[in-house]
């Protein structure tokens, strides 16, 4: 196009409509929405289910508005978010049929009777549901999930308190798909329920055998039996988060030690793992890349040693508050080299060897926690900044000592 006396016209306006797309597609959500206002144009363009692609819709949902979800099917939004709720959640259902993600989280006035409401008929195209924090969800809510959302991968169910063995029953019965399952806090949950997992009752539930990330923390009744049915039902299990969980032992984690397909353990403030637990990760021939155990007052030296005989590939390790000194980091970083990620903050033994020791070994560190370790000076915090791959140092409450 040219202007008047063979001039280009530059102008934004006279670009292609899939040009115009492209630049959209990389703007915000609240400036995909402005661009739409601009003139006809622009609104057409806006509309293409390329610039909302990901995108997910954040939705305070008060008065009816006929024209909210014809927009958002239109786009091709299917990930929602509610922010909150004072209509009827089966107008979610019903207005984006195809939705794939839904997020209530945090929505406390979200009852049993509303979800029965929202979910009374096969929705194929959902794989993930979040209702961490809903505290009025209770197994009856799990009953119509597991039978109407078949094709779920991913079940957040973070505080909801009210969940029983017979929920994780119905869950096991109904969701055969599932990945992700997050417990986090469901007090009420015990190794009956984690059995139900597992497939330990054929008769009544084949069990959610292909789940790869199970969040278990604070559910304080669970014990090692809970951890023997993981290891024989749950192959497939990457990720496990069982921080909090007081109750499980060394001899649980021997049962750990056997799942090859274990990469990412937690065990952050479990007080009854020691030395001994590390011992049999090591001795299991895991291929664990991350494992907490900061606050582990059990776990010292010994322990470190254990995972310099056996975790070779450990990335990432969390150690704070645990009772470790420079001579234990010695044996750690003299082996695993390959340390990204080191949180040693609160280990109060730790001294400037400690640091020059982390500097000569860790050429790969990345991040490290050093918050709260008292015996640590300039003298080795300059050796740690030298690396140059790292990115994130906390010192936190550190105290200069003598400088």
């Amino acid at each position: 196009m040219e202007r008047k006396g063979g001039k280009p016209n530059q102008h934004i306006s006279c670009l292609f409509p899939e040009v115009l797309t492209i630049i959209f597609s990389y703007l915000s959500v609240r400036d995909k929405g402005r661009v739409a206002q601009v003139c006809v144009k622009w609104r057409d363009v806006a509309y293409n289910r390329c610039v909302w692609r990901g995108v997910c819709a954040k939705l305070h949902l008060r008065r009816a508005n006929p024209s909210l979800f014809p927009s958002l099917v239109k786009r091709g939004i299917k990930r929602v978010q509610i922010l909150s709720l004072k209509r009827s959640l089966r107008d979610v259902v019903v207005g984006i049929p195809n939705v794939e993600t839904l997020n209530l989280s945090g929505c406390f006035v979200v009852t049993d009777h509303a979800l029965g409401h929202a979910f009374s008929q096969d929705l194929p195209c959902m794989t993930v549901l979040n209702l961490s924090l809903c505290k009025q969800i209770t197994d009856n809510s799990l009953g119509r999930i597991a039978q109407y959302l078949t094709n779920l991968e991913v079940l957040e169910l973070g505080g909801c308190s009210n969940i029983t063995n017979t929920g994780l029953l119905l869950i096991a019965w109904g969701l055969r798909k599932l990945k992700t399952l997050n417990l986090r806090s469901c007090r009420h949950i015990s190794d009956v329920g984690i059995g139900h997992l597992a497939g330990n009752s054929p008769n009544a539930a084949a069990g959610t055998l292909e789940i790869e990330n199970l969040g278990l923390q604070d559910c304080q009744k669970l014990t090692d039996l809970s951890l023997k049915h993981l290891s024989c039902g749950l192959v497939n299990l990457k990720t496990l988060n069982l921080s909090f969980c007081g109750s499980v032992t060394d001899s649980g984690v021997k049962f750990l030690s056997k799942m090859q397909t274990m990469r990412e353990i937690n065990l952050r403030s479990c007080d009854n793992i020691s030395d001994i637990g590390l011992g049999y990760l090591a001795e299991g021939g895991s291929r664990i890349t991350s494992l907490d155990v900061s606050f582990c007052d059990k776990v010292g030296d010994e322990g470190l040693v254990h995972l310099a005989q056996g975790l070779f590939s450990l990335r990432n390790i969390s150690l704070s508050a645990c009772n470790i000194s420079d001579e234990g980091l010695n044996r750690l970083v003299n082996t695993l080299q390959d340390i990204t990620t080191l949180n040693i903050g609160q280990c109060v033994r730790i001294t400037d060897k400690g640091l020059s020791l982390i500097a000569d070994h860790l050429k790969n560190l990345q991040s490290i926690d050093l918050y709260g370790c008292t015996r640590i000076t300039t003298v080795g915090l300059e050796r740690i900044m030298q690396l140059r791959g790292l990115t994130t140092l906390n010192l936190g409450l550190w105290h200069k000592g003598e400088i």
